[in-house]
Parts: C-alpha cells; structure tokens; sequence
C-alpha cells in the first residue's frame, strides 16, 4: 500500500462531468489499496470571475477580504468532489486549507507555507477516508485566509504530500508529461520518462508551463517524487506512467540536453551611452527593484575609449513600460544618451544536467541558430542552461532547429 497525493487543476474540474471523471481516477486508486489524498483547484474560469468581482467593487481592495473571497472557488471544488466520491461508495471529505491547518506567513495574495499539521487528516485517511484538500489556500496565525499566488494549488499538493510523507505526488494536468520541448510547435518532440528537480526548475523558470516553479522548488528540497500526467486518460497515475520528476541519482544516463523552453513574456531595454564607471549598474538597477521590476538577462558591452558603455536587459513584458518610465526619471541620474525598448523578442534555453559534463553545448546551439540566419542578441548561462533572447518571428525556427541539433527529435 503507497499514500499518494493527487492534485488536478482547473481544467481537470472544469464542470460536472471532469469532477465525475476526477472522481473515478480517485476510485481506482482507492481500490488499488493506497492511502489517498486529493488536492483541487477552483473550477476553470471561477478564480478570474472572483477577481473581477473583487475589482469591479474597488481596485484597491482590502487583501485580506480578497483572499478570503478567491480562495471559496476551491473549497466549493473540494465539496463537489467529496460529494462525488461518496455518491460511488468511497468514503471522503473536504478540507478547507484553515481545517488542515495549512499554516502561511501574511503575505495576502502570495503567501508562503510556514508549516502544515496534517494529524487530524492522517487519522481520517488511516480509517480509509479521502482527504479532498482545497489548493492553493492557507491561514495565517491570526485566523486570517490566505492565497499562494499563481499556480498556488501546484505547491499546496506538494507541500501536503511532504508533510504526510507520501510516496508519490500525482499532478494531473491537460498534457501526458513533461515534453522535451512545446509538441504544438515541434511535432516530432517527445515525453520524458524521468527528469530531474534541477531540469525541472530550469524548464518551469524559462517558460515552460507544466509545473509552477514553486511546486519544484519545494519538491527537490523535501525530495517528493512528482510525476505530471493527463486528467483526459482513462487510467489513473498507478497504471499510466506519465513524466516522473526526481532525484539526479534516480537517472541512470543523463541526456546532454533534455529540454527545451522558451519564453515569450520578455522585452529588451537598452541604455546607450551610459557612463563605463563604478557603481552605474547599482544606480541603474537599484531603482528597478524599488519600483518591483524584476530583470532577468544582462549584458554590457565594452566601450573602446573607456568612458562610456551600453547597458542591455530583459524585463517581463508586463514591466516594459514602468521599467522604462523610471529609467527615464532616472536619466539625470543616470545621464545615458537615450534609452532604446523592445517587446518583439523570445527567449528559449536549452536545460539539460549533463551539461556538466560534456563541452561543446553552447556551440552547436550558436551554429545550430546560425544556420538558419537567426541572430542572438543576448546570452546568458548556468552550469546547466544556456539562454538566448532573438527576434520574436524567429521563435518556432528556433525550437525546431535546435530540438533537431540536440538529437532530441523523436524516431
């Protein structure tokens, strides 16, 4: 018998008949003898019409009654399942996030999991009862509800599963696994059996939708295996293997590359003419992080006389135009020539852990892009991942081309 935690996302509970489908996936594994809990999301569609409602009323709400609305879309998801099991003979109940307790900071809208007390569910799962826990939700030490941020069911799923020291975290989602790159672009990409956390976290940061990072990044550090698979097959996780997410050890040969992520929520700004001193990357990006602009690649080019350089970043193309605004009201300080933006760019990485080991990775990407006429604009690197931002238009051209140079086109 295994304890597994299940959690399925908006989409898998979209409407009636997906609770129902969610419900007999939950039944086989029940019967299969495993100890089961499920983690669910709002309806799709529910959260974003709680938010307007929120906004409609007043723009500058009180976080504390936002959250505490937002989060009721999950728990009437919990109460539909626990509805649905028991209408099949299993035994279940919801659990709202206060319930639990799953314990947060009071950081409303994106709060952080301080600790979850999972005694009273695990008794009530020991007696064969499923826990159907409401995601992304939790209470802070005063009593009040709070929300964890975007994709925040991801991370309620695996947190639970750490703290009830599960054997396996089954995330269901609309695709099969990870994918070694977007199959909607590159149809010869296929799905991974294993991947590692590293690889993960590197695919989740760079664009890649499968996970939210958070979820990864609490995964590797309690070492919970994580295994995405689709809610739309008729079997459940035990019997359909999708893409495992583990440790590096648990990866007998490691591929030189194993994915490949792009990003299109970036923009580039140029500062041109900036002064070659010390201190001018301080005075430029300190101003930045004030006004929460958050920058990603950076590179500076190296000016012949000594005086004056080129600064070149990435934002999020949502920050392009307030990260503009304050560098220019900033330009007395500053005193660069002009200031240059672009939001017509892609950023795509290639991610692979056996990077470590073998040279001559940034290389074939560089030829590999070069061959197809597509210029880089910016590099960035880590011990496994190279990044490049190039030319939007470029972007699909760019992910076949190097899918087929890392030899990851499937047969």
């Amino acid at each position: 018998m295994a304890r597994i935690v299940l959690k399925f996302g908006g989409t898998s509970v979209g409407d009636i008949d997906r609770i129902k489908n969610v419900a007999r996936k939950v039944e086989q594994e029940v019967k299969a003898g495993h100890q089961v809990a499920v983690v669910v999301s709002a309806m799709s569609g529910v959260t974003n019409q709680l938010v307007k409602y929120c906004n409609e009323i007043d723009k500058l709400h009180d976080a504390r009654e936002y959250d505490a609305i937002v989060a009721s879309g999950e728990q009437v998801t919990s109460g539909l399942l626990a509805i649905a099991l028991q209408s099949i003979g299993i035994p279940a109940r919801s659990w709202a996030g206060w319930q639990i307790p799953i314990r947060t900071d009071d950081t409303h809208g994106k709060a952080r999991i301080v600790s979850i007390d999972t005694t009273q569910m695990e008794t009530s799962m020991q007696t064969g009862e499923v826990a159907v826990v409401a995601g992304f939700q939790g209470v802070t030490t005063e009593g009040r509800i709070t929300t964890l941020g975007r994709g925040g069911s991801d991370t309620s799923a695996v947190a639970l599963a750490a703290a009830v020291k599960a054997d396996r975290c089954d995330i269901y989602t609309d695709v099969d696994g990870v994918y070694t790159t977007d199959p909607r672009i590159v149809s010869k990409a296929r799905k991974l059996d294993k991947i590692t956390y590293e690889e993960m976290l590197e695919l989740a940061s760079q664009g890649a939708k499968v996970l939210q990072t958070r979820s990864v990044e609490m995964a590797m550090n309690h070492r919970v295996r994580v295994q995405v698979l689709s809610s739309f097959e008729a079997a459940a996780g035990s019997a359909l293997p999708g893409t495992l997410v583990v440790d590096e050890d648990e990866i007998v040969e490691k591929e030189v590359v194993s994915g490949i992520a792009y990003s299109r929520d970036e923009a580039k700004i140029t500062l041109v003419g900036v002064a070659d001193s010390p201190g001018v990357a301080a005075a430029i990006f300190g101003p930045l992080t004030d006004n929460a602009v958050n920058v990603d690649m950076i590179v500076q080019n190296v000016s012949e006389d000594g005086k004056s350089t080129d600064m070149t970043f990435t934002v999020g193309k949502a920050d392009l135009a307030r990260g503009v605004k304050v560098l220019e009201d900033a330009k007395e300080t500053l005193n660069y020539k002009r200031i240059v933006s672009d939001a017509n760019v892609v950023k795509v990485s290639v991610i692979g852990v056996g990077m470590r080991s073998h040279a001559g990775v940034a290389q074939r990407m560089f030829k590999a892009l070069a061959d197809k006429g597509i210029n880089i604009q910016v590099i960035s690197t880590s011990e496994i991942k190279i990044s490049v931002l190039i030319a939007e238009e470029y972007a699909e051209l760019a992910l076949r081309a190097l899918h087929t140079a890392y030899g990851l086109d499937a047969a």
